[in-house]
C-alpha cells in the first residue's frame, strides 16, 4: 500500500509509504492521500489526523518525477492539477516530518496545521533548480507562515534549510529527536483529541478563517462561533467535569 492508514483511538494516523522513492507522491499516491483524508475527516469517531512518512530519511520529495504519466489525447496532463491540494478538512492535520520534506513535499507540510519535526528533518523549494517553480502553495503558504524573505530566500535559492532554522522561522512548532517525533506527534494528537470536538473545530475555522480577514471582522467570528459554541451540550459538560473534578465525556454536540 503507498498510503497506509491506521485507527488509534480518535487519532488517524496516515503514512506514506514509499521508502524506496523518498515517499515522492506517484499519482496513485496522490489519489489515495486525498481519499484518506476525506475519509478520516467524514468519520465521526475520528478527531485528529497526523501524517508521517516511512522511514527516517523522507517526509516526501515531492511528486514522483518517474512516475509523470503522458497527457490523454485531447486533454491535459497532471501538471494542471496541484500536486497536493487543499480539502477543507475540518479537523486538525499534524504532520510529523521524519526527513526531506523537499519541494511538493513541503507544500504538503504546509497544510497541515501544525508540524513537528526529526532533529535531522531538512525542507526546501528545490523546484527552480530543476526548471520548475511550486504550484501546490509554496509561494503563498511559505510566506503567510515565516515571511517573504525568509520565503524567497528558500524558493529563489533552492536551497534547504535544517530543523533548527525551521524552528526559528516558525516553519516548524517543536523539533525533537528521530526516535521521539512519532510517539511525540501521537501523544499531541491525542491531547487535542481529548478536548471537546466542536471548540477544536471552531478554534480551527477563527484562527483560518479570520486570519484572511481584517482585525475587526476576524473578531466578530471569533464571538459568532463562541456564541454558538455557548449552548452545546459539551460545553456544560465541560464545566461539570470541571466542578465534580472528573474527566469530560465530550460527544461532540
Amino acid at each position: 500500500m503507498e498510503i497506509e492508514v491506521e485507527r488509534r483511538g480518535a487519532v488517524t494516523l496516515v503514512t506514506l509509504n514509499r521508502p524506496e522513492s523518498a515517499n515522492a507522491l506517484s499519482i496513485a499516491a496522490r489519489d489515495a492521500l486525498e481519499a484518506a483524508l476525506v475519509a478520516f475527516d467524514a468519520d465521526p469517531a475520528a478527531r485528529v489526523a497526523v501524517l508521517t512518512g516511512a522511514g527516517d530519511k523522507s517526509f516526501c520529495a515531492g511528486a514522483d518525477l518517474r512516475a509523470v504519466p503522458a497527457a490523454p489525447a485531447g486533454g491535459t496532463d497532471s501538471g494542471d492539477r496541484p500536486l497536493v491540494r487543499d480539502l477543507g478538512l475540518a479537523k486538525p492535520l499534524l504532520a510529523a516530518i521524519n526527513g526531506h520534506a523537499l519541494g511538493g513535499g513541503l507544500e504538503l507540510a504546509l497544510l497541515a496545521d501544525i508540524r513537528i519535526a526529526a532533529a535531522h528533518a531538512t525542507f526546501g523549494l528545490t523546484e527552480a533548480r530543476l526548471g520548475s517553480m511550486p504550484g501546490s502553495g509554496g509561494t503563498q503558504r511559505l510566506p503567510r507562515l515565516i515571511g517573504d524573505g525568509h520565503a524567497l530566500l528558500m524558493a529563489l535559492s533552492a536551497q534547504r534549510i535544517g530543523a533548527a532554522e525551521a524552528l526559528q522561522w516558525g516553519l516548524v512548532s517543536r523539533v525533537v529527536p528521530g526516535p521521539e517525533l512519532l510517539p511525540t506527534a501521537l501523544e499531541l494528537a491525542q491531547a487535542i483529541a481529548a478536548n471537546a470536538p466542536l471548540s477544536v473545530r471552531a478554534i480551527l475555522r477563527a484562527v483560518r478563517e479570520g486570519g484572511q480577514m481584517p482585525l475587526a471582522q476576524g473578531l466578530a467570528l471569533e464571538r459568532q462561533l463562541f456564541n454558538a459554541i455557548r449552548a452545546t451540550a459539551d460545553r456544560a459538560e465541560g464545566r461539570a467535569a470541571f466542578r465534580e473534578r472528573r474527566t469530560p465525556d465530550f460527544k461532540g454536540a
